[in-house]
């Protein structure tokens, strides 16, 4: 005879709660908790009270296209013919007037490049070459001279185009140094060991400004007699030399966090120093500093506008500078809006970039 089994009364349960959509993200990130809750609320009151206010401002009653100064100050809102009439002195600095298309197709050509390097099936050894090429003709149309454009002299560059080059060349140049600086310091080698050390040390424990101010001042006074490096470029490689510190200590992050298992497995095929690091060590700790990486390309980006100082014309001196013209001197609020923009732009674009990259290299690790 089999045992019959008799159904026990089960407690009535709720249903889960919701784990997806969007009511489910409103519940998990911004009422979570009570002071959650509190700041949450707190900002959409905000919110409710200065957006209006701000969109009128911005948009509703704003003064668009060409427009005279007058105009503008008949309006309540923002007055975007400001940028209209001053975006080339924003953008290209005191570059010659009739020259400007120079500066601009160097941006394209940057952009372009940034842009196509992003692209998965143009990551070749190609790449660099045209990296080389790009970089060689840039500097052909800045300063011209040659095939029929006029020289222009560095101290006429300025704008976005000076904040490009500056963070372009600085972390491209300071990055490959970085990675040797990074493998010096755990070298067994004392010598180079100590001299990694030392730099690194000696860099970070330095103010950005102060590496700047020497030199444009200093080094001009230990340099021969008749011998002059250019101020922008001299300013360059003050940014190379500190860009380079820091991206040493994020690579070596990266190196402290690989296993040890890693550096006997390529012991153990008999592979020499340098390949052990090309094609085992170095591909895994850079992908595991790719966040820090960026944090310090951004850093880089943002840190050029203190070149202001040793008086290098760049986004944020000719923003002041195109608000020297008295008829426009009282929309400097449109004016540092244009300029926070151009950087957000390009500082969004480089972020969102490097989450898709820590995402692909990674996919692998979440099969």
């Amino acid at each position: 005879m089999t045992a019959q089994t008799i159904p026990e009364k089960t407690a009535v349960e709720r249903p889960p709660a919701a784990t997806v959509g969007p009511i489910a993200w409103i519940r998990g990130n911004l009422f979570n908790t009570w002071y959650n809750a509190l700041i949450t609320v707190a900002i959409a009151w905000a919110l409710i009270s200065w957006l209006p206010g701000l969109i009128d401002w911005a948009f509703v009653d704003a003064v668009w296209g060409r427009a005279a100064p007058e105009a503008c100050k008949a309006a309540e809102g923002a007055c975007w013919a400001f940028i209209r009439e001053k975006y080339r002195l924003i953008l290209f600095g005191t570059y010659p007037y009739e020259e400007q298309w120079r500066p601009l197709a160097s941006i394209l050509i940057f952009v372009t490049l940034v842009a196509a390097s992003g692209y998965r099936k143009f990551w070749s050894r190609k790449l660099v070459y045209v990296w080389g090429a790009a970089l060689l003709l840039i500097c052909l149309l800045m300063w011209g001279g040659v095939f029929g454009l006029p020289l222009v002299e560095t101290r006429l560059w300025g704008g976005l185009m000076i904040t490009l080059v500056l963070s372009v060349f600085g972390c491209g140049i300071a990055f490959p140094i970085a990675v040797l600086l990074a493998l010096g310091r755990r070298s067994n080698l004392p010598i180079i060991k100590a001299l990694s050390v030392t730099y690194i040390e000696l860099i970070r424990g330095v103010p950005l400004v102060t590496l700047l101010f020497m030199a444009s001042v200093m080094i001009p006074l230990f340099l021969p007699e008749g011998l002059n490096i250019n101020k922008l470029l001299r300013a360059q490689i003050a940014i190379i030399m500190f860009a380079a510190a820091y991206l040493a200590e994020v690579v070596r992050g990266g190196l402290q966090a690989i296993p040890k298992g890693q550096y006997e497995a390529a012991d153990a095929l008999g592979l020499g120093y340098w390949q052990k690091m090309r094609l085992i060590i170095l591909p895994q700790a850079l992908k595991i500093s790719i966040p820090s990486t960026v944090n310090s390309f951004l850093s880089t980006l943002k840190d050029t506008s203190l070149v202001v100082i040793i008086g290098i014309f760049d986004l944020m001196l000719a923003t002041r500078a195109a608000l020297n013209d008295a008829p426009w001197r009282t929309y400097f609020a449109e004016a540092y809006v244009f300029a926070a923009l151009v950087y957000f732009v390009f500082c969004f674009a480089i972020s969102r970039y490097s989450q898709w990259l820590e995402r692909y290299l990674g996919r692998g690790a979440h099969r």
